[in-house]
């Protein structure tokens, strides 16, 4: 790719994801002239036109002709016009993770957070340390955070706190300082197959290290330790005796938020208190902990600042209240997140609970149904929608009735319901006070909520 100080005209296929509104924003800031296209109309693209930007929703071939580099994201397909467009006048074209690689190489400390679960979470975690400590981080995560006003900050140029995904091997694009590895799950099996290919892909991520990096990483997962980790500057964390960092003594407040005693190596550090639900999260804050403590962070912001910490959004995120029934939002989309999320339903006093549930790709609904329906089941009621196909067609011929079939073994109570307003219709006629509303999914599952809660 060009130098960065040699370009001037940059055009974003699919300005409007996440990640891609943050760089186009970033290149903005840079003075770089920035145009973009997407296929829907969003807050982030509205954002965007706000700084400057020349947003298309659709196609503008106009727009491509005077790039001197165009940026697409991996759900961009090979035919889409504008690629095609912008390779036969010989613009030079990277996706996505090559462009970070080569951007974030301008930074001092490059820290990546990585793991097939609670990547936004612990990657926001990290973010509030580092912004409560005053050292004026850059950050992009795949979530909005509230202390950012958003999913991106622009920081200085010492260090660049980013959410580094798995997918079609995109974190091994980056040139990072310090890594943090939450966990290793058999996801994305649409492009690796099996869980020997995701493995094969983080150890090739670990190996991106410099000999001084700092690895840091959970030692209770399973998949994790099949890794060599030898030859690194590691620090290990979790609840087991064989972690470095350890968290002991965990008790839940009444409204399910943990407090426990870390101990490094067997000596005890201090007592954190979180404002987040669950297990996993303290799972999450002993991994921000271990890197805060490598960067020489104090002890009193890194407590200070995970205190205050109160999730980012669609992570159980609490959205609002409906007739006395609490609702919240979860981006689960993976068997093992969804665990989670029935693990924090139960510290809510409730009487019973809807999960409305909406799978995310057919690929994953295939390679995972029976799992999906183990953990569904534990939930009161279940409420299937439509899968969100995302990027793929459903060439495995899965259908939302069979996971309902399969569901029904072990609890009655699921029905299929393909939209969000017949769905936030249905739950308008059953609900009863004090239940507990949980919608679930990587898709726009979320606008139930928002239709329940416009009826207020």
């Amino acid at each position: 790719m060009k130098k960065l100080e040699e370009l001037k005209n940059i055009h974003l296929i699919g300005i409007g994801g996440a990640s891609m509104y943050a760089i186009a924003a970033m290149l903005k800031n840079d003075g770089k002239h920035v145009t973009g296209s997407d296929m829907q109309k969003s807050e982030h693209t509205t954002y965007l036109e706000s700084l400057g930007i020349e947003v298309c929703i659709g196609h503008d071939l106009e727009l491509i002709k005077n790039a001197q580099l165009v940026i697409y994201t991996a759900a961009i397909k090979s035919d889409d016009q504008e690629l095609v467009y912008a390779k036969k006048l010989g613009i030079e074209c990277v996706d996505r993770a090559e462009f970070l690689g080569e951007y974030t190489k301008q930074y001092e400390n490059l820290i990546c957070i990585s793991g097939t679960h609670g990547k936004s979470t612990t990657t926001s975690m990290l973010a509030s340390v580092f912004l409560e400590a005053n050292l004026n981080p850059t950050i992009n995560i795949g979530a909005s955070l509230k202390k950012i006003n958003g999913n991106y900050y622009i920081g200085g140029k010492k260090y660049f706190i980013l959410e580094a995904c798995e997918y079609v091997d995109s974190f091994l694009h980056f040139h990072p300082t310090s890594e943090i590895i939450l966990n290793i799950d058999d996801d994305h099996l649409d492009y690796f197959k099996n869980i020997t290919n995701i493995k094969k892909s983080f150890q090739k991520y670990i190996e991106l290290l410099p000999k001084n990096g700092y690895l840091v990483v959970c030692i209770d997962d399973d998949n994790i330790k099949d890794l060599n980790l030898e030859g690194k500057n590691i620090t290990t964390y979790g609840f087991s005796k064989e972690a470095m960092v350890q968290a002991k003594k965990i008790q839940y407040s009444s409204l399910g938020f943990p407090t426990f005693q870390v101990y490094i190596q067997d000596q005890y550090l201090d007592t954190f208190t979180l404002s987040v639900l669950g297990r996993h999260n303290i799972l999450n804050a002993l991994a921000v902990i271990s890197m805060c403590l490598n960067y020489k962070v104090d002890l009193k912001i890194i407590k200070k600042a995970l205190q205050e910490f109160k999730g980012v959004g669609r992570r159980f995120e609490y959205l609002g209240e409906y007739k006395n029934v609490p609702i919240f939002d979860d981006f689960a989309h993976h068997p093992t997140e969804i665990a989670s999320t029935y693990s924090s339903s139960k510290l809510i006093k409730h009487h019973k609970t809807w999960a409305v549930f909406q799978s995310h790709t057919y690929s994953r609904t295939y390679e995972h149904l029976n799992e999906f329906a183990d953990v569904l089941s534990n939930f009161d009621h279940i409420i299937i929608c439509d899968i969100y196909p995302a990027r793929e067609t459903n060439i495995w011929n899965v259908k939302e009735d069979t996971l309902v079939d399969q569901i029904k073994k072990k609890n009655p109570n699921v029905i299929h319901i393909p939209t969000y307003e017949k769905i936030a219709q249905y739950l308008e006629k059953h609900i009863e006070p004090n239940d507990l509303i949980i919608t679930i999914g990587a898709g726009p599952i979320n606008q139930v909520a928002e239709m329940l809660l416009k009826r207020v």
